[in-house]
């Protein structure tokens, strides 16, 4: 790595979102480990560091919040800065140093575990706040050791973001205005750097051992065609991921003769809907309601749900939403739901499985989607992940119908479902296919693993007979069968899916003009030979040679 750190050079990792930036590199910060405790000479210059440190972390949250262009982010940040800048914790600190001897480093973390432990005592609002604790602990800590602010950046310029990967958590308010490209240590196509490169139209590379060997402040070169990040080269434009096919067809989605093949979006929150409007959405196919839950040391409640759900069924007036019950759980941990550690979280309680152990959290979640459809009158589909076997679906079907929810349907993510599709149909209304698990459980290989990234191609043969199956048993059953996971969003496959008998596309609004021309491109029966010499190829490679 000496190369790299010095002068010109490059590393290779995967593209897994097109498009050329450049920008100096910025790590994202980890959460320090808690050093061994140290022997105290100077107990008053030992109150000051500490001290020195909170001081630090209530100026930065304060220069961030002036930073922010959302007003919420601000308000946030400052209230944050407030907890910091407590005189009862600063004494606290005061305390462990002079009375107990602590070093900063102990003193930080006793008087943050007190207050931690005070909070989740007094529940409601406070217990609500545990997570700030964390967070602030976490930030003083960094100062104390010299380390950088876990989480990201926000150092207020454009800059290349690097990280082992990237949780939900760590992306829900990255700003895209600041980060002008994505690069991990690990990772695969489908992973959720990935996703989350796609919809922000960032050029992203993953899979790239050793970026973060490379120094904070190196000006790099991402290609997130090619996969290259180099070094010690000057600054270009930036190329973004995708563009927008200016002169493509607009209107529903129908192939070249007229058969229709919905088009829908992607969305985290109502802040996605102007996005898919530009695009020229036919609905939401898939609305991830995760990003509620994330980072959450308790559940949000009922109204706290049903507020943000209304704000999407109200942006999206006259159109379908399509919801997701909680995914969490494998590589979506969420704080509040206290699970404890697994040998194989990928293949342990997540999805609709939590719903065995906390089936409160499910009934809660259907009631606010019923309330705020109620309150809306929205067309609203609700769908269950992580679904094996027909039972399971059945008893969601039951609760959305019980909650007053009309369309239930089941997501199809492991092969047990896809093969039972027409059994599924006889208890469900709908099927939607997430290919990006369906494709990690298919071939026993982890969606974060770039060494496997051939494995998880989403032309893999064996992957769309799983999808022909379902668009076959879709086609007797005579309900819907869609697709929402990232091979929705590639064009050269769209029409060999629908032929495939897939009835809808959902992907991020910004590869909606390029899916919505190559369906327009092929009639029905076009799009059904393909997918038969797509069906019959040994491989990827293959299967894009015959159908190209």
């Amino acid at each position: 790595m000496s190369e790299i750190r010095t002068g010109i050079g490059a590393l290779a990792g995967i593209g897994v979102s097109g498009g050329v930036a450049s920008g100096p590199l910025l790590r994202a910060g980890t959460v320090p480990a808690l050093p061994s405790p140290a022997p105290v000479k100077d107990v008053l210059a030992e109150v000051e560091r500490a001290l020195a440190a909170l001081a630090e972390v209530v100026a930065d949250l304060g220069r961030r919040a002036d930073r922010a262009t959302n007003a919420t982010v601000a308000d946030v940040l400052r209230a944050q800065a407030m907890m910091a800048g407590d005189e009862e914790l600063h004494e606290s600190v005061r305390e462990a140093v002079l009375d107990g001897g602590h070093d900063a480093c102990h003193a930080i973390d006793g008087a943050f575990a007190s207050f931690r432990a005070a909070f989740e005592e007094a529940g409601g609002y406070l217990a609500e706040r545990v997570a700030d604790l964390d967070d602030l602990r976490d930030r003083a800590l960094a100062t104390v050791l010299g380390r950088p602010m876990p989480g990201i950046p926000a150092p207020g310029h454009p800059y290349v973001l690097a990280a082992r990967d990237l949780a939900p958590a760590d992306t829900a308010e990255l700003d895209p205005e600041q980060v002008v490209a994505l690069v991990t240590e690990i990772g695969g196509p489908t992973s959720h750097t990935a996703i989350l490169a796609r919809a922000l139209g960032l050029p992203a590379v993953v899979a790239c051992p050793g970026v973060l060997d490379i120094a904070d402040g190196t000006q790099v070169l991402v290609d997130g065609d090619t996969g290259r990040v180099a070094t010690g080269v000057a600054a270009v434009p930036r190329t973004p991921a995708r563009a927008a096919t200016p002169a493509g067809p607009t209107g529903p989605g129908r192939t070249a003769d007229g058969h229709p093949v919905k088009l829908l979006a992607n969305i985290g929150s109502a802040a996605n809907v102007a996005g898919a409007d530009e695009a020229g959405a036919e609905g939401v196919g898939l609305f991830r309601t995760e990003l509620l839950f994330l980072d959450r040391s308790t559940e949000p409640g009922p109204d706290e749900q049903a507020a943000a759900y209304r704000a999407v069924f109200t942006a999206m007036a006259g159109r379908t939403v399509v919801i997701r019950t909680l995914d969490a759980g494998a590589d979506k941990p969420l704080p509040f739901l206290r699970q404890e550690g697994e040998p194989n979280p990928a293949l342990g309680v997540r999805g609709l499985r939590i719903a065995r152990q906390r089936p409160d959290v499910l009934t809660t979640q259907l009631a606010a989607i019923a309330r705020a459809r109620a309150d809306t009158g929205a067309d609203v589909w609700v769908m269950a992940p992580m679904v094996s076997t027909v039972a399971e679906a059945a008893a969601f079907a039951d609760a959305a119908h019980e909650a007053g929810l009309p369309r239930a349907g089941v997501m199809i993510e492991v092969p047990a479902a896809a093969l039972r599709a027409a059994a599924l149909l006889r208890v469900v209304d709908f099927l939607s296919i997430g290919t990006n698990d369906l494709s990690q459980y298919t071939f026993a290989a982890d969606r974060m693993c770039g060494t496997l990234a051939d494995l998880l191609d989403p032309w893999q043969p064996a992957l769309l007979d799983l999808i022909g199956a379902c668009g076959a048993a879709g086609r007797e059953a005579g309900k819907p069968v869609g697709i929402c996971g990232e091979a929705a969003a590639d064009p050269t496959l769209a029409p060999i899916l629908v032929g495939l008998g897939v009835t809808s596309l959902s992907m991020s609004a910004r590869a909606l003009p390029a899916v919505r021309a190559a369906v327009a491109g092929r009639s029905f029966d076009e799009c059904r030979k393909l997918a038969q010499l797509a069906l019959t190829a040994e491989d990827p490679a293959q299967a894009r040679k015959l159908t190209t």
